[in-house]
């Protein structure tokens, strides 16, 4: 979803702070310029293109905001329809906020927009930044000029929301990211479980993350040192390799390269996706760049206290960088060909 397909209808933002005791909801559609239409666009794209993104569908039975979406959802063109289901909504969250002191406090933004004829639903959970500014006091004798601390400030354009779900209303599929806060003397995803009442498959950050975590745990159980250093730079040049190559991660593949011919090492590793309901033909196609980026450098650090970044393209080559197991089983790294030297 591209900012130049974004076209917003309707914008109303509420009040959601528990300090007050009671949330502030408006009674009327935000009326925005430019600039703001840019900043809440910003917000809607970051999420859509955000690899912590996971895709959800709703517990129809259990979910309070699927029934006011499904009740209101063919009125929502009507402003006053639109007002009052947002206000419910915001209303239900704030109840499971003032429940849960650890729930950060913020302003709810809700925005009805179409984007390539389809009418979609964002709800923008946009918590307090504490920050300073300048406060001028004046009296008889003049003007003071202050620094004071402000609370309520909003997270920018540029900054990742913590919580947030565009929803299709064509239907009901939801897109969101969110972050575990402590409910009932556990951390969990208040927002999905609690407010949404919805669940779906994991982000592709979060696959890459349990792929990775679960070679690392396979091969610390049956390598040595040294032979764990070799595996575990092989499974991020085959995952650099793939998404350079294809922009997604094959990740029986990956299992291939890595494990070679040791199918139980596999079988190892495709039991531990299956607690997170991954299968063993999963593909994970990340759609930030950033993501991709991680697996673009090797970061190593000694037990020495030595620490080396090298470039992928570098570490390949094998004209750079080489690898040396002495007969005492330590490690010596040859770096090669330096035609300049800067310190940093």
């Amino acid at each position: 979803m591209e900012r130049g397909q974004i076209r917003l209808q309707k914008v109303i933002v509420h009040i959601l702070d528990s300090e007050v005791g009671m949330p502030v909801m408006s009674d009327a559609l935000l009326a925005y310029g430019s600039d703001f239409e840019d900043f809440f666009k910003g917000h809607i794209c970051k999420l859509m293109s955000s690899d912590d993104k996971k895709t959800c569908e709703f517990h129809k039975e259990d979910s309070f905001v699927y029934h006011q979406l499904l009740t209101m959802a063919g009125n929502l063109q009507e402003d006053g329809f639109f007002v009052e289901m947002s206000q419910k909504l915001a209303a239900h969250l704030y109840e499971i906020m003032n429940q849960n002191i650890d729930i950060p406090r913020g302003d709810f933004v809700e925005i009805l927009f179409e984007s390539e004829h389809e009418n979609y639903l964002a709800l923008l959970k946009m918590d307090y930044k504490t920050s300073y500014t300048h406060h001028t006091q004046s009296d008889a004798f003049g003007n003071t000029n202050e620094i004071i601390k402000f609370r309520a400030i909003l997270p920018t354009e540029t900054q990742k929301l913590s919580e947030a779900a565009v929803i299709r209303l064509s239907d009901f599929t939801i897109s969101m990211i969110e972050k575990k806060y402590e409910v009932n003397g556990q951390k969990i995803n208040y927002f999905s479980k609690l407010f949404l009442n919805c669940s779906g498959a994991l982000s592709p950050k979060a696959q890459l993350s349990i792929v990775t975590r679960a070679i690392d745990t396979v091969q610390k159980k049956y390598y040595n040192d040294s032979e764990q250093f070799e595996v575990q730079m092989e499974a991020k040049q085959v995952i650099h390799q793939q998404l350079e190559e294809s922009g997604a991660v094959d990740v029986p593949l990956v299992l291939d390269r890595v494990f070679k011919e040791k199918e139980e090492f596999k079988q190892e590793v495709n039991e531990k996706l299956e607690k997170y309901h991954m299968d063993a033909d999963t593909q994970i196609e990340p759609q930030a760049e950033r993501t991709a980026q991680k697996f673009a450098k090797q970061y190593l650090a000694t037990d020495t206290g030595v620490e080396i970044k090298i470039p992928m393209e570098q570490y390949q080559d094998g004209e750079h960088i080489e690898f040396i197991t002495n007969p005492d089983g330590s490690i010596s790294i040859l770096i090669k060909n330096i035609g300049h030297i800067t310190s940093k």
